[in-house]
């Protein structure tokens, strides 16, 4: 075990056992080892597995924060999956699976009521070592994977709770682990925490949208947006930083007019033509990147120039790029992986009539090995694809592709009047799902919630997603496939 994660796990035995009191926010940090494996700045690249540690992380903080509570009872089972940078040896019974970028996927649900059986339950299932933890824990429980147990130094006999009256507390485990989470116990649960929370935000909300309104009209932009679900304070904090660059170097900010700004995780320009500022950079170097922007729009036409030579090599096809499903890639890193794409296919000299794939779109993966149609109707092509089996794939799929595209566009109206009917029935604030929800998901999530009756979400914004959590700023979120 690396010298590093053995003496993390140290330093959290010594934290464990000198207190039980420990906040959410401390567990995190104690859980060194597991948070290096899942960090999502680790995965910049890869926007679907961030967005899955990202949640996950954020509910697991709110499952430790839980169990500090003095004399919490209300108890429910938490099912958190992850996404593991590197693989190792796993003898394991947790759920594993890859993704199409070859991140070992772990699945896991937490049901313990104690701090100690919940670190080594996370350990236990990112493949992390638990011997130090166990063998210096002289004071607790034995922890058991197969079974959860209670934190209790006398283990009295059922009859004990049916003759005082009293509840068993492992028996209403054993029943929370039953039953499932539904919309209306868990929004009813929830509610006064979010409004709360969103009482708290309201001041920030207003500011943040003054800072954007003045931003984008003082420099022209199009639209100033954000990679990551930062809080509202973080994102005010980014526009303030902003806002003094172009008080003290406006002269540099005069090339940005008419584009859209990004807050990212590093500095420069996306694939989709986009400024990025990194949130970690100075001052220093955004200047550096709106001083190369003339640079960057030259390489944006030569990279349009590519794209279109691919798509006259190959039947007219469109080349696009879609940043909410594919990873984050610089202008410069695009360009490259294109005009490797772009010179395969012309030594290729594939036999293809002028206007054969004309209406179709396709985008370019450089993680993939095998090319795929994708339900929104685009090809999926990898950029090592040989050339006279993308041929065969583009003839044999062109029919199912166009019935996509048109399928897509139909669904896109549908989600949108949806979307605009389920808002104003149930007075919300603001309802948005998650780049990683489909369209079908929404559609589907928003025609079974018209059917409810749902008072709580008077006035409140309410997030799509895979997961039921209360954001810090009060937003609510709950999974497209929700529970009556």
């Amino acid at each position: 075990m690396p010298v590093l994660e053995l003496c993390l796990e140290k330093i959290l035995l010594q934290c464990i056992l000198q207190s039980r009191t420990l906040s959410g926010a401390d567990a995190i940090n104690a859980l060194r080892p597991f948070y290096f494996a899942v960090h999502p700045d680790f995965f910049g690249q890869h926007p679907k597995e961030r967005e899955v540690n990202e949640n996950s992380l954020k509910r697991l903080n709110g499952y430790l924060e839980n169990l500090q509570k003095p004399g919490f009872r209300s108890f429910k089972p938490t099912q958190l999956t992850f996404y593991v940078r590197e693989r190792e040896p796993n003898s394991s019974n947790v759920q594993e699976s890859f993704s199409a970028s070859g991140f070992r996927a772990v699945s896991f649900t937490l049901h313990t009521r104690d701090l100690l059986s919940t670190v080594l339950d996370i350990l236990n299932s990112c493949s992390l070592s638990t011997e130090h933890i166990q063998s210096l824990n002289v004071n607790s429980q034995p922890h058991k994977e197969s079974k959860s147990t209670v934190n209790r130094p006398i283990k009295w006999d059922k009859t004990y709770y049916s003759f005082t009256g009293f509840k068993d507390p492992e028996e209403e485990l054993e029943q929370a682990q039953r039953v499932e989470t539904t919309l209306i116990s868990w929004l009813d649960d929830n509610e006064a925490s979010a409004v709360k929370k969103l009482k708290k935000s309201l001041p920030l909300r207003k500011e943040l949208e003054r800072l954007k309104f003045e931003l984008s009209h003082q420099l022209q932009l199009s639209d100033i947006r954000w990679q990551r679900s930062w809080g509202i304070a973080h994102r005010c904090s980014q526009l303030h930083s902003l806002g003094r660059l172009v008080q003290q170097r406006p002269e540099v900010l005069k090339n940005v007019k008419g584009r859209t700004v990004v807050f990212t995780d590093r500095s420069g320009m996306s694939a989709a033509g986009h400024v990025m500022l990194g949130t970690m950079d100075v001052h220093h170097h955004w200047t550096k990147i709106f001083e190369r922007l003339p640079n960057y729009y030259k390489l944006q036409k030569r990279l349009l120039f590519l794209e279109d030579r691919i798509s006259q090599l190959l039947g007219g096809i469109q080349v696009i790029y879609i940043e909410e499903l594919q990873p984050l890639l610089t202008l410069e890193e695009y360009y490259e992986t294109l005009d490797s794409f772009y010179n395969k296919l012309r030594d290729s000299r594939l036999p293809f009539h002028p206007r054969s794939l004309r209406g179709l779109q396709m985008v370019l993966e450089s993680d993939r090995y095998a090319p795929s149609l994708h339900e929104f109707g685009h090809f999926m092509i990898p950029t090592v694809c040989d050339p006279a089996t993308l041929q065969w794939f583009f003839f044999a799929k062109a029919q199912e592709a166009r019935h996509n595209l048109k399928r897509k566009e139909e669904m896109m109206i549908t989600e949108k009047e949806l979307i605009d009917t389920s808002t104003e029935k149930f007075s919300l604030d603001r309802l948005y799902k998650e780049p990683s929800v489909s369209s079908a998901q929404m559609i589907d999530c928003c025609k079974r919630l018209l059917e409810e009756s749902l008072p709580y979400l008077q006035g409140m914004h309410l997030c799509i997603s895979h997961f039921y959590s209360v954001l810090q700023d009060g937003d609510l979120c709950i999974p497209w496939n929700w529970k009556n």
